[in-house]
């Protein structure tokens, strides 16, 4: 059993290697194909200043050779030079940034994690009663309302109105709260509702029914016996749920003025910066990669009977 495990996690990370190279080729060539450059936009830039910066970067080169130059690069684990942020590299810009959207986005799992899964518990528990209704409406405007409306509504009434939170940046514990809390409603709502019809359809099941029989308490029952396989499918959305708000927060780190990787995605697309555009995707990609493999793997753990092929 180790070995088939062993050899099912290889060849997930060869497909991870394939699957990013991939994302490197279509993001490089897409790019490049997008009508205008790094340094058009700069103001008062002679066409042979504009020619110079070109060489000096090596976009005068073929596209194809610069493909092959950025791959042999990125092999060495050079990712390139930002072409806008003169004299930085691109992934000294990711690794400086990094660690605060992160922060972010894994508060804001950890959070919907601890409130969504009892909240479908307690959901699923009291079926048609009035906890259900009420937590069944919360869900359905946590999943309609977009996070960038939630940001700018706690920020009109938390932050401008009765000013008892701050609104820009990361200077506080209590700057964390509107933040995450704006990135944590849609996740908390989802698996909410992802953990109601599971463990509606689980606690149908033969087991449950002979554990109701056998006199057990419904704590008991609930958490030892329906948990364990009604929380699959939220293990399954954990994965993705993470990539998600670490792109999901870009917009979220824009409206609350948040100096982490996402301002700087945004303003590289907007500046045509190539390189950091790479960069930026590629530790995205990589990130939901990783985190898919991470869910198959404890996928095995929480269940046993699972076989990794």
């Amino acid at each position: 059993m180790r070995s088939n495990t062993i050899v099912y996690i290889l060849k997930r990370i060869l497909l991870a290697i394939f699957t990013i190279w991939v994302v490197i080729t279509i993001t490089f060539f897409v790019m490049h194909a997008v009508p205008g450059g790094p340094f058009v936009a700069e103001k008062s830039i002679s066409a042979e200043a504009q020619a110079a910066l070109e060489a000096k970067y090596g976009l005068d080169k073929p596209l194809f050779q610069r493909y092959l130059t950025y791959l042999g690069d990125f092999l060495h684990g050079d990712m390139g030079v930002s072409l806008r942020q003169r004299g930085r590299t691109v992934s000294d810009i990711i690794f400086s940034k990094f660690p605060v959207s992160a922060r972010l986005a894994g508060i804001a799992v950890v959070i919907s994690l601890l409130l969504g899964i009892p909240l479908g518990c307690l959901s699923a528990y009291s079926r048609g009663k009035i906890w259900d209704n009420v937590i069944i409406v919360f869900t359905t405007c946590g999943i309609a309302i977009p996070s960038f409306i939630s940001s700018v509504l706690l920020l009109y009434f938390l932050g401008s109105k009765l000013n008892l939170l701050p609104t820009v940046g990361l200077n506080s514990l209590a700057a964390y709260i509107m933040p995450v809390t704006a990135l944590a409603i849609y996740p908390t709502a989802y698996i909410t509702r992802l953990m109601r019809s599971s463990m509606l359809d689980v606690m149908g099941q033969d087991y449950i029914r002979t554990a109701k029989a056998k006199g057990l308490s419904n704590f008991k029952m609930i958490f030892k016996h329906a948990l364990r396989n009604a929380i699959l499918p939220v293990v399954t959305y954990v994965g993705p749920m993470l990539a998600g708000l670490m792109t999901g927060s870009f917009v979220v780190e824009k409206i609350f003025t948040i100096p982490g990787l996402g301002r700087e995605f945004v303003s590289s697309i907007v500046n045509r910066d190539y390189t950091m555009v790479m960069g930026t995707t590629i530790v995205l990609a990589t990130l939901v990669i990783a985190a898919n493999l991470i869910v198959d793997i404890l996928y095995k753990i929480i269940d046993p009977r699972i076989n990794l092929k």
